[in-house]
């Protein structure tokens, strides 16, 4: 999150890859998640990514 300034941005977006994390079935923690597979973490990133894209296309 290199990119995000502020702790309000911060806990926005662990809420959402918290949120995307449970929706595909991966247990996510606080903190670090180094025992995650690449397959679960890139599960998690691309339900993020599919949510974002839902979100624009229906704004």
């Amino acid at each position: 999150m290199k990119g995000v300034t502020t702790q309000n941005g911060r806990d926005t977006l662990n809420r959402f890859k918290m949120e995307a994390a449970n929706e595909v079935g991966v247990n996510l923690k606080q903190g670090y998640n180094g025992d995650l597979t690449s397959r679960e973490a890139g599960s998690v990133g691309g339900q993020m990514v599919k949510k974002m894209i839902d979100s624009y296309k229906n704004s």
